[in-house]
């Protein structure tokens, strides 16, 4: 609040990335505009700036919200109902009884903004790429896509696609901006060209194409003119209903909310909870979207000795006072979480309360059971061992570090001392994948889909438990198998049951702390109508328009 009404007290000039915003202000601090209704540039002010535009690798919140804009998927995911429904393809794909063969009538009448038409053969090499990865080439496989063996042309209009073993979740796989489908000129490019410099060149179908960049700092987003082949359920048909959006990286949210707030940029994402009732109370909107997938948690590494106990497991959840964390850094859009998946995602089987219910008599109880017991310093120790546990600062998630600093407080009441790792989001990375460095893993998956609990826990997949002995073996073969059958299962009443499962044992052994479910918060001008998110809360500019007073 602080920093917002610091913004506030200057001269309405705001400086973003060495770009000066004032020129676009009225003398009244509202955005002048003299572009028709319909060609309006919005000016949207991003707290990170995109690392890469290669479809399978835009998780990256900065990276998604782009290639959202740019490309077309063979499904639409209704972001309310999470229904998959036609786009490209003209109808839901006809599948095997196993799911290990999916086929697609696709329409013929859609061009790329370089001017090549979308063709089968087109289709199927987008897939193929994704579905494989090119290491030759730095291109990573779709971790969306499970089992991929190839793709084939039937007819002009008419694709298959055939995989070694069931993939239910391709059709979900194929909704997303993961799945985004580029140009054959793109599908050529290596992955450092789909990066920062090179946007110009990464060709979609979709109804904005990258105009302009300057590196680092802007991204010009321009409306294609002969744009018409949205989802047939989009209740707006034809060319976007503005001219274009220019994104801005404004990495300090003062700038963003003061920015918003003084008519210079029309939305910006990244605002934080104690950001939104101030800009609520300046009649600025505020749009919280749910990412309806997996909670923001703590994932308890418990193949680390000193969490390989159940009991110590069962005591950090009940020592963690999820309510006051949210109480103090939160706001009503993020509700508390009720299991590891969200409450509006894919499967979701609420968890008994008393799993993760506030009780410090109960977690020390759990502790002095298991062994451990006050030091001089009143640290827990146990045959020489410090009771002394580090974690991750997640980055993309809202407030990590200080969610951290006051689960450190409420730790160390129990005897547990929690060190936080200190460096930057590489060094975060990276020293989250030994778990000698770090033993529980702050994070999250936005992802609408029943797989999106195996990307998470999988082996093969992020594998935040790090769920391998020193030998390289699976450590819970149990945990294991139950999320092969969530990716495996063809039918989904079978593989909600299966999340279910998952969610239950996770629950059983205290693998994790579920926090709270995690929003992405947009503010914007009162001007700008019609703007909503996907289903994990990319941004969608297509249905956007300006009304002004």
């Amino acid at each position: 609040m602080d920093a917002v009404k610091s913004v506030l007290r200057r001269v309405p000039v705001i400086v973003v990335a060495g770009v000066v915003l004032a020129s676009c202000a009225a003398a009244d601090g509202r955005k002048s505009t003299s572009a028709a209704p319909g060609h309006e540039v919005l000016t949207y002010l991003e707290p990170n700036w995109f690392t890469g535009l290669y479809p399978p690798s835009a998780g990256f919140y900065p990276n998604g919200g782009v290639v959202n804009q740019i490309t077309d998927r063979l499904l639409y995911q209704d972001p309310e109902t999470l229904e998959l429904e036609p786009w490209i393809a003209t109808d839901l794909p006809e599948v095997n009884d196993d799911a290990t063969v999916f086929t697609f009538d696709i329409r013929t009448d859609v061009t790329y903004s370089d001017g090549t038409p979308m063709t089968a053969q087109n289709v199927v090499n987008n897939i193929d790429l994704y579905g494989k990865g090119d290491k030759s080439r730095l291109l990573s496989k779709s971790e969306q896509i499970n089992n991929y063996s190839h793709g084939e042309v039937v007819d002009e209009d008419t694709v298959r696609f055939y995989f070694s073993a069931p993939s239910p979740g391709f059709a979900q796989a194929v909704s997303v901006y993961n799945a985004g489908l580029l140009a054959d000129a793109s599908l050529t490019m290596r992955n450092e060209e789909f990066g920062p410099g090179n946007a110009v060149n990464v060709i979609g179908s979709g109804p904005f194409v990258i105009s302009g960049e300057t590196l680092g700092t802007d991204l010009t987003l321009s409306a294609r003119e002969d744009y018409n082949w949205a989802p047939p359920s989009s209740p707006h048909q034809g060319r976007a209903r503005i001219g274009g959006v220019r994104y801005m990286l404004a990495a300090e949210e003062g700038m963003r909310t003061g920015a918003v707030l003084s008519g210079q940029a029309d939305i910006v994402r990244g605002v934080t909870a104690p950001a939104e009732r101030h800009l609520q109370d300046n009649a600025i909107n505020v749009y919280a979207r749910g990412t309806n997938s997996m909670n923001n948690q703590l994932g308890l590494r418990f193949n680390h000795p000193l969490l390989s106990d159940i009991r110590v497991r069962q005591a950090i959840a009940h020592a963690v006072n999820r309510e006051e964390i949210l109480r103090v850094l939160f706001s009503p859009s993020y509700p508390l979480a009720t299991s590891t998946v969200a409450a509006t995602g894919l499967g979701y089987a609420p968890q008994d309360p008393a799993a993760y219910e506030f009780d410090l008599a109960e977690s020390r109880r759990l502790l002095a059971d298991a062994g451990w017991q006050p030091g001089p310093d009143g640290i827990l120790v146990k045959d020489g061992a410090r009771m002394t546990l580090r974690v991750n600062v997640a980055g993309p998630q809202p407030r990590s570090r200080e969610v951290q600093t006051m689960i450190q407080e409420q730790l160390r009441e129990v005897g547990i001392e929690l060190q936080i790792n200190s460096g930057d989001n590489a060094t975060q990375n990276m020293d989250a994948k030994d778990q000698n460095k770090i033993q529980i893993y702050h994070s999250m998956v936005g992802r609408a889909s029943y797989d999106a609990i195996e990307s998470l826990y999988a082996v093969g997949a992020r594998d935040v438990f790090i769920n391998r002995d020193t030998e390289g073996n699976v450590a819970d073969p149990h945990l294991e198998d139950l999320l092969q059958a969530v990716v495996t299962t063809p039918d989904e009443a079978g593989r909600s049951a299966a999340v279910e499962a998952v969610q239950n044992y996770i629950t059983e052994q205290a693998y994790a702390v579920p926090l709270f479910e995690e929003p992405q918060v947009y503010a914007m001008s009162p001007r700008v109508k019609g703007f909503t998110a996907e289903a994990v809360a990319r941004p969608s500019f297509y249905g956007v328009y300006v009304e002004e007073k």
